[in-house]
C-alpha cells in the first residue's frame, strides 16, 4: 500500500503526466455524459420497457449495447458510439492485405500514406454511420418508442444527422485523447463503455449470491476471475524472442581500424499476434443463425423452430461453443498469416545487414520465421478459443449473464490490452523522470522491450 501511495504521488508530481491524465478523464466524462442524452422524439419509458428483455450481452444488439456503455439501449446521441469507426478501420486494414493501393499506403508511403488512410477511414466512418443510423432508427421505430406526434420524416432526418455527428464527435474525442491524453483514445472509449456495465453486474451478482447464502461461491467467482485475468495478461504480453545479430563492421580510420563486435537484438513474435480480431470475426458469424431464425420466425417456417438453429442461438449449448471455438482457432491462424509477413522480416534483416544465428539470409530466414510463427500461434489460438467460450461456462455455473461476460470473450481481451497499454505509457513517463516504475522490476515486462526490431518494420 505504501508503494502504491508513493507511486501515485510521483505521478501527481509530474506536471505533464498529471495534465494528460486529467485531460483524459475529462474527455471520458464528456463521452459518458453523451451516453445519457436521449435522441429527440424518442419516448424513454417505452424504450426501457421494450429493451429490458429484448436483448442480452450475448446477441448482436446486446454486444453493441455493452461496447457503447448502455447508450444503444438509451437511444442516446452516442448510441452508435465509436463502433462505425472500428468497422471502417477493420475494412481498411483488410483492404491493406488484398488491394495494392492500400498496401502501398500502409507500408511504403510513410507519414503521408498514414494521413491518406486516416482521411479515407474517416470518410468511410461517416458512410457506415449513415447506413447503421438508418437501421438503428428503424429498430427504435419498430419498438414503438417514437413519439407519434412527430412526423416520421422529421424524426429520421434530424436523428440521422445527430447520430452521425455523435459518432464523428466520439472519433474526435478519441483522437484528442491519443494526442493530448494518456493511452489510445479510441480503445479507451470502448473500454470505458465496457467498464460502465461492470459495477451494476457485480452488485447484482453479489446480491443474488447473498440471498442464496452463497457468499463463499461469490468469493470463489472473484478468485476465478482474478486467475483468468492473470492468464490473459500473460498471453497478451507473451512473445517469442528470435535472437538476431548484426554483422561485424570496421570502426576507426586508417591503421587504427578494428572490427567491432556485432550487436545483438531480437525479433519479438507475439504469441497472440492477432489480438481480439479472431473473436470478433467468429462472433459475427455466430450471429448469423439468430438472424436467419428471426427472419423466418414471422413466416411460420419450420426453420425458425429447428433444433439446430435453437442450439446455435443458445450461447450455452455445446454445438454453439464447439463451433465458436473452432472458428476462433481458424481465424487466429488466418489473421496471423495476414498480419505477420516472414518475407518482410527477412528482407528487413538483409537491408540492415543482420541475420539469425545459424540461419542463412533470404528464403531460409523467412521459412524459419514462418515455422516459429506457426508453432507459437497454436497455443495462442487455443487460448483465444478457450477465452471465447469461458462466459458460457461461467453462466452454466450460475453466474448472471451480465457478469459472466467479464470472464472471457472480447470484453476481457480489450480491457486487459488497453489497461496494459495505458499503464505502459504512464510507466514510461515515470522512468523518464527517474522515478520508480509501476512494478518492482522497473518496467512492465514484455511491453518496453517490444520496441525492438519488430517496431521498425
Amino acid at each position: 500500500m505504501k508503494k502504491l501511495i508513493t507511486t501515485l504521488q510521483n505521478i501527481w508530481k509530474i506536471k505533464e503526466l498529471r495534465n494528460r491524465i486529467l485531460f483524459t478523464l475529462g474527455m471520458l466524462f464528456v463521452f459518458r455524459f453523451g451516453s445519457y442524452i436521449v435522441l429527440p422524439g424518442v419516448i424513454p419509458e417505452v424504450l426501457d420497457n421494450a429493451t429490458q428483455n429484448n436483448n442480452s450481452p450475448n446477441d448482436l444488439l446486446g454486444l453493441i449495447n455493452v461496447f457503447t456503455g448502455g447508450a444503444f439501449n438509451n437511444a442516446a446521441i452516442f448510441a452508435l458510439g465509436i463502433m462505425p469507426y472500428i468497422t471502417a478501420s477493420i475494412i481498411i486494414q483488410l483492404l491493406g492485405f488484398a488491394v495494392p493501393y492500400f498496401q502501398r499506403l500502409q507500408q511504403k508511403e510513410g507519414e503521408s500514406g498514414r494521413k491518406k488512410l486516416n482521411q479515407i477511414t474517416r470518410l468511410l466512418t461517416v458512410a457506415i454511420t449513415l447506413v447503421q443510423g438508418g437501421g438503428y432508427l428503424t429498430y427504435i421505430n419498430s419498438l414503438g418508442a417514437v413519439d407519434p406526434q412527430i412526423p416520421l420524416s422529421v424524426f429520421w432526418i434530424s436523428n440521422i444527422i445527430i447520430l452521425s455527428t455523435g459518432t464523428v464527435f466520439s472519433m474526435w474525442l478519441g483522437e484528442r485523447i491519443t494526442d493530448r491524453g494518456i493511452g489510445n483514445g479510441i480503445s479507451l472509449l470502448i473500454t470505458i463503455g465496457i467498464i460502465a456495465t461492470l459495477p451494476q453486474a457485480l452488485v447484482f451478482e453479489f446480491q443474488s449470491q447473498l440471498e442464496n447464502n452463497g457468499l463463499i461461491i461469490f468469493v470463489l467467482e472473484m478468485a476465478a476471475l482474478f486467475g483468468i485475468v492473470m492468464a490473459t495478461v500473460l498471453i497478451v504480453q507473451g512473445v517469442r524472442r528470435i535472437p538476431i545479430q548484426f554483422a561485424k563492421r570496421m570502426v576507426g580510420r586508417g591503421s587504427n581500424q578494428m572490427p567491432a563486435q556485432g550487436a545483438r537484438d531480437y525479433i519479438p513474435l507475439k504469441v497472440n499476434a492477432s489480438g481480439v480480431m479472431p473473436i470478433i470475426f467468429a462472433q459475427a458469424l455466430m450471429f448469423l443463425p439468430a438472424t436467419v431464425a428471426q427472419f423466418f420466425a414471422g413466416e411460420g417456417s419450420d426453420l425458425a423452430t429447428s433444433p439446430i438453429l435453437r442450439a446455435l442461438n443458445d450461447f450455452t449449448s455445446a454445438p454453439y461453443n464447439i463451433i465458436y471455438f473452432i472458428l476462433v482457432v481458424l481465424f487466429t491462424y488466418v489473421y496471423t498469416a495476414l498480419l505477420v509477413n516472414p518475407q518482410q522480416y527477412a528482407e528487413y534483416l538483409k537491408r540492415q545487414n543482420a541475420f539469425i544465428p545459424g540461419i542463412k539470409p533470404g528464403k531460409p530466414t523467412a521459412d524459419f520465421i514462418d515455422a516459429v510463427t506457426t508453432r507459437i500461434t497454436l497455443p495462442g489460438s487455443i487460448f483465444l478459443g478457450i477465452i471465447s467460450i469461458l462466459p458460457a461456462f461461467a453462466a452454466g455455473f450460475g453466474v448472471n449473464i451480465a457478469f459472466a461476460m467479464f470472464f472471457g470473450g472480447t470484453s476481457l481481451l480489450i480491457l486487459v490490452a488497453v489497461v496494459l497499454d495505458t499503464l505502459q505509457q504512464i510507466e514510461s513517463h515515470l522512468l523518464m523522470r527517474r522515478y520508480d516504475g509501476l512494478v518492482k522490476s522497473g518496467k512492465i515486462q514484455g511491453r518496453s522491450r517490444m520496441q525492438g526490431i519488430g517496431a521498425n518494420m
